[in-house]
C-alpha cells in the first residue's frame, strides 16, 4: 500500500521541489538556518505530492485504457481516496507556507489554482504545458514572497527571472513528455521548440554574465549542457528512449536550480548537481512519470 502512494506522489522527483524553494529562498536573501525555510520544504513537498496524486485521480479514465498497471486503475488505491488525500495535501501546503512560512496568501492561492488547472485540463488542452511551467514558477515566487512581500521586489527581481527560466524549462520538459505518451518523437519543429524552452536557464545565465554578473554560474553551465545534450540524444532515438529522456530532464531540474543559486553559494550549487545521479537511481525504484 505504501509503495502505491509513493508511486502516485512521484516521490523520486520530490527533491527537485525542495531545491526549487531553497534556490528561491536564497536568491531572496534568506539563509539556510532560518526555520521558515523548513516550512517551505514541507509545503513544497505537500504541493508537489498532492498535485501528482490529483493528476492520477483526474486521469483515471485514460489510465484504465492505456496504463492499467497504475495504482488507481489497478485497484491498489481508490479514486476517492486519491482525491481526498491530494486535496488535503494542497490545503496543507497552503497553510504551512502562509501561516508557518509567511508566504503571501495570494501567491499560495495562485499556486493551488495552477496545480488544479493543470491536473484537470492537461489532457484535453495543449496549452496546459504553460500551466505546468507556471506551477514551478509560482513555487519560486511562493518562497520568495515570504522575504520580499508581494511588491516589485518579488515580481521584477531575480526570483521572478530565475523562476520564469525554470518555468520555461518545465514547458520544454512537458512537451517532451507528451511525445512519450504518444510513443514517438515529435516533428523536427516540435523538438526544436522543446529544446528552445529547455535551454532558457542556460541562456539566462549567459545573458547575466555578459551583463556583468558573477562567474560562479559558469561552473555549473557545463553540467547543464551535458544533461541537455544527453536527453536530446535519447529523444532522437524515439520509442522507449523518450521516457528515459524525460527521466533525465526531471532529475536535471536540480541542475537548473544549481544555475540559479550558484552566485549565492557555489558549494550548494554543486551539491544540487550531485543530486541528479541520485535521483536517476531513485527513478529505477519509483517511476518519475
Amino acid at each position: 500500500m505504501l509503495r502505491s502512494w509513493l508511486e502516485l506522489a512521484r516521490v523520486s522527483n520530490l527533491p527537485t521541489a525542495w531545491t526549487n524553494v531553497t534556490a528561491a529562498w536564497l536568491l531572496a536573501g534568506g539563509t539556510m538556518i532560518d526555520s521558515r525555510l523548513w516550512m517551505f520544504w514541507l509545503a513544497a513537498g505537500l504541493f508537489y505530492s498532492g498535485g501528482m496524486i490529483l493528476n492520477d485521480a483526474a486521469d483515471v479514465a485514460f489510465d484504465r485504457e492505456h496504463r492499467p498497471e497504475r495504482a488507481i486503475p489497478s485497484g491498489r488505491v481508490t479514486k476517492q481516496a486519491a482525491w481526498i488525500v491530494g486535496l488535503a495535501m494542497l490545503a496543507g501546503g497552503w497553510s504551512v507556507s502562509v501561516l508557518g512560512g509567511g508566504a503571501q496568501a495570494g501567491v499560495a492561492t495562485g499556486l493551488v489554482a495552477l496545480i488544479l488547472a493543470y491536473d484537470l485540463y492537461h489532457k484535453p488542452w495543449p496549452g496546459a504545458v504553460v500551466v505546468m511551467g507556471a506551477c514551478r514558477w509560482f513555487l519560486y515566487l511562493l518562497a520568495g514572497s515570504a522575504l520580499l512581500g508581494a511588491g516589485s521586489d518579488l515580481w521584477e527581481g531575480e526570483v521572478m527571472m530565475r523562476g520564469l527560466a525554470l518555468g520555461a524549462y518545465i514547458v520544454g520538459l512537458t512537451l517532451v513528455a507528451r511525445q512519450e505518451s504518444k510513443g514517438r518523437s515529435g516533428s523536427g519543429g516540435a523538438q526544436a521548440v522543446a529544446r528552445a524552452f529547455l535551454y532558457a536557464p542556460a541562456l539566462l545565465t549567459a545573458w547575466e554574465f555578459m551583463q556583468g554578473g558573477s562567474w560562479e554560474p559558469l561552473v555549473v553551465l557545463p553540467f547543464f549542457a551535458w544533461m541537455a545534450w544527453h536527453a536530446g540524444r535519447m529523444m532522437r532515438r524515439g520509442g522507449a528512449a523518450i521516457g528515459e529522456a524525460v527521466g533525465v530532464l526531471l532529475a536535471g531540474i536540480a541542475i537548473v536550480d544549481a544555475l540559479a543559486v550558484a552566485r549565492v553559494s557555489l558549494p550548494l550549487a554543486l551539491g544540487f548537481v550531485a543530486t541528479m545521479p541520485l535521483l536517476r537511481l531513485w527513478q529505477r525504484k519509483i517511476a518519475a512519470t
